[in-house]
């Protein structure tokens, strides 16, 4: 499917133009697939702009699907998805919330309710009614409790190896937020290439650089401590804001989209070696979720890690057309 793998030539076409440029916070110099608009918010007295994209088919089905981004990533890397589900009919509501790619990025209080509320505020603002949510890693979070919140606006949830299936505040040491701000100041494309490679994909690909390019490339911004401040407030939301207790009450059909070989952990350079083994186990996670939510449905990909829709394209967008509704 040529039209699954369009992400491969997005990325390798910006890439030689980024390859030596440091990014800016917003990402402004990079380029994403589709046109993008920005909703305006107030929130704790600041202004701010929420960046998403809106990519209306040419052949509306009715049906809208909304993507949540993960922490390390924003709407760029669901370019293979947009282009498959617009040509089928789906208008693709693409948000990069706030603190996040190119959204604006205040010091404030994050919370899980609070992105809900502000996603839930953009489908009001574009009169959209009900969505099909689905979530990648703090994405799966974020669409969990937009579920929670706005089941009568969720058509289905769709959790594709989400994070915090595991209450990581009961076996990862806790860190104050300056702690962390202070190890987000260290990153380097070298960290970070480190940490997708132990943790992300079965196997390196040559076009995972890229993601490594964007998510490392904010280092050489002169705003890089706001950049790294706000990682480190979002980190602390995901560590202090479990969703897992809660999944049972979930009242709308739930897919679960899991690559069995993520070792995923939030926090995980905080664990010995020992027990980084014992945790992040997403060949366990999976099942142990699906058995908390009544009536959910468990796809699982033996040859994937952290991100299938990247890592095992033609397979698993064959497995969500399957099941989407």
């Amino acid at each position: 499917m040529k039209q699954i793998c369009v992400f491969l030539l997005f990325f390798s076409m910006a890439a030689s133009a980024q390859q030596k440029q440091s990014l800016s916070i917003t990402l402004e110099n990079v380029e994403y697939p589709y046109p993008l608009n920005f909703i305006s918010m107030s929130i704790e007295g600041q202004d701010v702009r929420m960046a998403y994209m809106d990519i209306k088919p040419a052949n509306f089905n009715g049906k809208c699907l909304m993507l949540f981004h993960g922490k390390n990533f924003g709407g760029y890397y669901w370019t293979n998805l947009i282009k498959f589900f617009s040509e089928k009919g789906y208008r693709v509501l693409v948000p990069d919330q706030i603190g996040f790619g190119k959204s604006s990025k205040p010091f404030i209080n994050y919370s899980f309710h609070r992105f809900a509320a502000m996603n839930r505020q953009l489908m009001d603002t574009l009169k959209i009614q009900h969505a099909i949510v689905m979530g990648h890693s703090m994405g799966g979070m974020l669409a969990s409790r937009f579920a929670l919140l706005y089941p009568e606006r969720t058509v289905q949830l769709i959790l594709e190896n989400p994070i915090g299936l595991e209450d990581y505040r009961t076996f990862v040491p806790y860190a104050s937020t300056e702690t962390m701000y202070q190890t987000e100041l260290k990153t380097t494309p070298e960290s970070v290439k480190k940490y997708y490679q132990s943790s992300y994909f079965v196997k390196w690909k040559p076009e995972y650089d890229d993601l490594v390019r964007i998510a490392s490339g904010v280092s050489g911004s002169s705003e890089f401590p706001r950049y790294a401040k706000v990682a480190a407030l979002t980190s602390q939301m995901i560590y202090e804001q479990p969703v897992i207790y809660e999944l049972p009450l979930l009242k709308v059909p739930v897919l679960l989209l899991i690559g069995t070989q993520d070792k995923t952990i939030v926090g995980k350079a905080r664990l010995s070696p020992e027990d980084q083994k014992k945790f992040g186990r997403y060949d366990q996670l999976g099942k142990q979720t699906a058995a908390r939510i009544p009536g959910s449905r468990l796809l699982e990909f033996e040859n994937s890690g952290h991100i299938p829709h990247l890592e095992i394209p033609e397979e698993f967008i064959r497995a969500l057309e399957a099941n989407i509704k």
